[in-house]
């Protein structure tokens, strides 16, 4: 019996096999839980990626400022999965300009991208993902500490700051349906989204001299295991929470 035995998987954002989303969904699949996937834009891809899961996954496309994507989402999932168990968001954007130290010149439209697929989104797709989750589940979203400013990250530490209160929200208005709402909260990892952040190397830096547990950038695995542990049925009283899987950093002094 595997940690998510039985249980059916919703996993976004997967893109390649560095990503944390794909390594949720290979572990899922490892602890028992039959996973759908999304993706966004590079549909071929993200089935070749998809195909060396340890089972092959359905891939179904969804951009989340797309109304007709999400209103059709459950609808899409029901002939691959009855119902959904657990959601995990691994979504995010900004554009160029809101990154990278131009923080006081980005435009609005820009900002709003940033804000609309990065925050917004968290809400979006826990309510598209509602009609198949009638017996609860979890919905867990992927966060960076957004309770400092980091240099380089901008409006994208902006918009954390609003995943973090949108989850908080969602948790209140989705409890009672017996959704829990939670995000983990990881230290700086290689993938394809860090590639697009200024000065990333520096976070590395950061996390490599002082996390107390040591960090690995390369490694996705502990905070996918993290998350599989707010899908499981072992936290059931844990909502409106941040995970730290971040080596303990965020617990040591400047």
């Amino acid at each position: 019996m595997g940690l998510l035995s039985g249980k059916k998987i919703l996993v976004t954002g997967v893109l390649t096999e560095s990503s944390i989303a794909f390594h949720v969904a290979r572990l899922a699949q490892l602890e028992g839980a039959a996973v759908v996937v999304t993706g966004y834009g590079r549909l071929g891809l993200v089935e070749r990626i998809a195909a060396r899961l340890p089972e092959p996954a359905p891939v179904l496309e969804l951009d989340v400022t797309d109304s007709a994507h999400l209103d059709s989402l459950a609808d899409r999932i029901r002939p691959h999965a009855d119902r959904l168990d657990g959601v995990l968001h691994s979504i995010g954007f900004a554009p160029r300009s809101a990154l990278g130290g131009d923080f006081l010149t980005t435009p609005w439209a820009d900002v709003a991208t940033a804000v609309h697929v990065s925050t917004y989104s968290l809400k979006a797709l826990a309510m598209a993902a509602v009609p198949l989750m009638e017996g609860g589940g979890s919905i867990v979203g992927l966060d960076f500490d957004a309770s400092v400013a980091w240099p380089g990250y901008d409006w994208m530490g902006v918009a954390k700051a609003g995943l973090e209160s949108c989850s908080r929200y969602l948790a209140g208005y989705l409890g009672p349906r017996g959704i829990r709402v939670n995000l983990v909260c990881a230290g700086p990892l290689r993938t394809i989204a860090a590639k697009g952040i200024p000065g990333f190397g520096d976070f590395e830096d950061v996390w490599k001299s002082r996390a107390p547990l040591g960090w690995d950038s390369s490694d996705p695995e502990p905070v996918a295991r993290t998350c599989l542990a707010l899908m499981s049925g072992w936290l059931p009283a844990t909502t409106g929470e941040i995970v730290r899987a971040d080596g303990g950093l965020h617990a040591m002094g400047g």
